[in-house]
């Protein structure tokens, strides 16, 4: 997976799209500290702007960084995360001033830990990755890595194949900004 990973990272870097796995459905990524290739990564899923998007990192230290996190929604991200959930919680200044406004810009972050190794590794050296389904939107999300690549051809640098697949279900968003994590919708 090393190649594959240096080129999907050199693509985040270069402000390019990437498709990668996560434990719950392949994900179309820019880094999210870049608000032009956020920018471009909904032009490429026809999404309109005013829909925030989350974003995974890689770790349980990361998210804190980006989320202020109370003692409730501590013990759920470390009781759950890694794991198939979209977190909602409020954004740190760091996260206001570093992450583009498609993904910091309102009163809550939607941040993922996924529980696939290569989700977590690309975030590891890109760091936050906007993490959102694979496809146009309002259609199907893409189910494998062929269907990814037919929806966004050359508009995505790099394809980053992986086991496990995907389980093909969605997040479950989970919003921790209040005194018990209340359950949102899946995503």
């Amino acid at each position: 997976m090393g190649p594959a990973l240096d080129r999907a990272s050199r693509a985040l870097a270069a402000g390019e799209l990437v498709v990668f796995p996560t434990d719950t459905l392949w994900g179309l990524g820019a880094r999210a500290e870049d608000a032009s290739a956020v920018a471009r990564l909904l032009r490429a899923k026809d999404r309109p702007g005013t829909q925030p998007l989350s974003a995974a990192v890689s770790s349980l230290e990361e998210l804190e960084t980006f989320g202020r996190l109370s003692r409730s929604a501590r013990a759920f991200v470390r009781r759950h995360l890694p794991g198939p959930f979209t977190v909602l919680v409020r954004p740190t200044a760091l996260a206001q001033r570093r992450l583009a406004p498609a993904v910091a810009g309102g009163r809550t972050i939607g941040l993922r830990l996924p529980d696939h190794p290569v989700a977590r590794e690309l975030a590891r050296r890109s760091g936050p990755v906007v993490a959102t389904s694979a496809n146009r939107h309002g259609a199907p999300p893409a189910r494998t890595l062929g269907e990814a690549r037919r929806a966004f051809g050359g508009s995505v640098r790099a394809y980053l194949p992986a086991r496990p697949a995907p389980s093909g279900r969605p997040s479950e968003i989970v919003d921790l900004t209040g005194a018990r994590p209340r359950g949102v919708a899946r995503r």
